[in-house]
């Protein structure tokens, strides 16, 4: 089954798990920070279940992450060298 999710996204989930791991930080036990089932975690991990930005806000938090920081480097990585000029509406 093919992917609905952008190379961005996939990367971000691939990279929030890793930040999850590297903290020592359990599914069950962010689950139980976040009040919900371990499979809310790992339905979101596996790209089953996709986050909104306040569930990614909560997601990060609740293992103690920088969200910002994330987000910076994956915006660093995928922007395109330069954006084409906006034209001006008359």
């Amino acid at each position: 089954m093919k992917s609905t999710h952008s190379t961005q996204y996939r990367d971000l989930i691939v990279r929030m798990r890793a930040e999850r791991e590297a903290r020592g930080v359990t599914q069950e036990e962010l689950a139980r920070r976040l009040g919900k089932p371990q499979s809310y975690v790992s339905k979101a991990e596996v790209g089953e279940r996709r986050l909104d930005v306040v569930e990614y806000l909560q997601f990060m938090r609740g293992i103690d992450g920088e969200p910002h920081a994330l987000l910076r480097e994956i915006e660093a990585e995928y922007r395109p060298a330069r954006l084409p000029a906006r034209r001006k509406r008359r």
